[in-house]
């Protein structure tokens, strides 16, 4: 029997690998797409001999994108940037790089396009990551109309930036910031933590769902929690106690650009202006329970990994 084919741009990132997984198992066939095939070997051993093959694809060079959709039934696309680095643009990855797949997705003739987007896309947000996710939506809409978008809030999961990586500061660091948060006692903006097999699982749904096609779903797990509640979150789930240092708004801003010059940045400018908005599902959206999914909730999850950043971890592990 011939199995589907699914192209995955983004298949080696941090959503990617848990989609792979599911798809390898509902038997697809897996064209795992990025700019560098040798950063998806890993992800072979999830499927049969063969069935998962790493592919050179750029989504900003629509010849390598048509090249990467040729046959293929199904096409998902993950592949979104936090900051800009060198030719790294918003305006080129999530604006006409998900134009440049949508078309060559309609243009192969595929059964359906499932693309990521991000909870707060809109064309008027003064970030530039949202608006260039709306710009986004807007390209693949217009060229493959019944494709589905999801919009998760913050994606959390064993490989996530996030909780990853307030933990390791916390193993370091006297304090954690409250971004947002204020000596009054304000916890800065409100978010939605979702995790990332959930996510995994509303894609399956989406390409499972005929009822999904043409739709917009914001993703966000059980719990709304601010800023200060998440660092005590970590705080519990690492068995450490730190200083909660609020980081007004107008501090942060002045920090941003120092702090995006890092290899790796602990924050921008333009993640600063998304933070100035709450990061939550939307009242009247689609959600995670139009799909036939019950998010699983932060507290569940955590522990399978974060155990690490405790100072005991590998005691308990001996004694176990």
């Amino acid at each position: 029997m011939t199995r589907r084919l699914a192209t995955v741009f983004g298949a080696s990132g941090f959503l990617g690998r848990h989609i792979v997984r599911r798809l390898t198992a509902e038997g697809y066939r897996v064209r795992a797409a990025g700019r560098d095939p040798e950063n998806a070997q890993f992800l072979k051993p999830m499927g049969d001999v063969g069935q998962v093959v790493p592919w050179p694809a750029d989504i900003t060079r629509p010849e390598t994108v048509a090249h990467a959709v040729e046959d293929a039934e199904v096409v998902i696309n993950l592949v979104g940037i936090l900051f800009e680095r060198g030719a790294r643009r918003f305006d080129r990855i999530h604006a006409e790089g998900a134009a440049n797949v949508a078309r060559a997705a309609a243009a192969a003739g595929a059964g359906h396009l499932v693309h990521l987007s991000a909870i707060g896309a809109r064309d008027t947000h003064p970030a530039a990551y949202a608006r260039t996710k709306a710009q986004g939506e807007a390209a693949v809409m217009e060229a493959f109309a019944q494709a589905t978008i999801l919009r998760p809030s913050v994606v959390f999961g064993p490989e996530d930036d996030f909780f990853n990586q307030f933990a390791s500061i916390a193993r370091l660091s006297p304090f954690l910031p409250v971004i947002g948060g204020s000596l009054a006692g304000g916890g800065g903006p409100k978010f939605q933590p979702v995790y990332v097999g959930d996510v995994a699982g509303a894609v399956m749904a989406a390409l499972a769902q005929l009822s999904a096609r043409g739709q917009v779903y914001e993703l966000g797990g059980p719990t709304v929690y601010d800023f200060r509640q998440l660092m005590k979150l970590v705080m519990e789930q690492t068995g450490r106690k730190r200083l909660l240092l609020p980081l007004p708004m107008w501090l942060a801003e002045l920090q941003a650009p120092i702090l995006a010059l890092l290899p790796k940045p602990l924050l921008t400018p333009d993640q600063v202006l998304l933070l100035g908005e709450d990061n939550v599902v939307s009242a009247g959206a689609k959600t995670f329970a139009d799909l036939g999914i019950q998010p699983q909730a932060a507290e569940v999850i955590l522990p399978t990994y974060l155990m690490r950043f405790r100072d005991n971890a590998w005691q308990g592990v001996q004694n176990a």
